[in-house]
């Protein structure tokens, strides 16, 4: 059977995602990505720990990145991008900057980090002073407080939920409740931690209720890895991906429904 008149497939370029062995929300990392390009994910070996700051370090080893950017190789992704927020801002900015080498090293290829991502993005937005939302214990909180004031950003707010495991789970309503608990006074952006926690469909409800810039770890992770492909990330009305979202953001239609988001059962 001649199949030409379907031409294609279309050509594709590739983002090579190392993620923890627990991440849970590979389809919420799609959801920002365009068409023509495609996420090649592997993972940390697994490891019995809980969410801590031990476990940070365990899966940011530099010897565990470089075996894991290595497995991507094979399918020669132009950019790589480590989707983890505590292992990329428990050894600081400068720990941060040394696994991007370990992993450029490793590839042959720009690399990014979440946390990386997450100053990168709070630059192009010009916020000097942010509100945290984390799923985290107060321990792994702290440890991204500090990391931020070393770039020179001030917490003004935080919320943390304690946990230490499925963390995927979490349902939108107590996401968006921890936000509006976050953000108190002058407050330029708000910050939602960890990429298994999930945000891609209360990031614009929230940038309408609280009138500021809403991050969140997946979202700043493929903006920036989509960024280095020289290439926009996809989402609704948010302000990272979308200036004239930053001039004040109109209320969407309905309420998001939990049962909708991603990684919830």
């Amino acid at each position: 059977m001649d199949v030409s008149f379907l031409g294609g497939p279309r050509p594709q370029r590739g983002i090579g995602v190392v993620a923890p062995f627990d991440f849970a929300l590979d389809r919420e990392l799609w959801r920002w990505v365009p068409d023509d390009v495609s996420l090649h994910l592997t993972r940390t070996p697994f490891v019995p720990v809980e969410v801590s700051l031990d476990l940070a370090r365990l899966v940011s080893e530099h010897e565990t990145l470089g075996d894991a950017v290595r497995a991507l190789n094979a399918v020669a992704p132009e950019v790589v991008a480590y989707a983890c927020t505590s292992g990329s801002f428990v050894g600081g900015v400068a720990g941060e900057r040394a696994m991007c080498e370990a992993m450029t090293r490793a590839g042959g290829v720009c690399s990014v980090t979440t946390s990386g991502a997450l100053l990168r993005a709070l630059e192009e937005l010009g916020a000097r002073r942010i509100a945290l939302v984390t799923p985290y214990t107060v321990s792994v909180t702290q440890s991204l407080e500090e990391y931020v004031a070393e770039a020179g950003i001030a917490v003004t707010g935080r919320a943390y939920m304690g946990l230490t495991r499925h963390i995927w789970k979490v349902p939108y309503r107590d996401v968006v409740e921890m936000a509006h608990r976050a953000v108190r006074g002058e407050v330029d952006a708000l910050f939602i931690s960890c990429t298994n926690l999930p945000t891609y469909d209360v990031i614009p409800q929230l940038e309408a209720e609280l009138r500021i810039p809403v991050l969140s770890a997946n979202q700043v992770t493929m903006w920036a890895a989509l960024r280095q492909l020289g290439t926009r990330a996809v989402g609704p009305y948010q302000a990272l991906l979308d200036e004239s979202a930053r001039r004040g953001p109109a209320l969407p239609e309905g309420p998001v429904l939990p049962e909708e988001q991603e990684g919830w059962a």
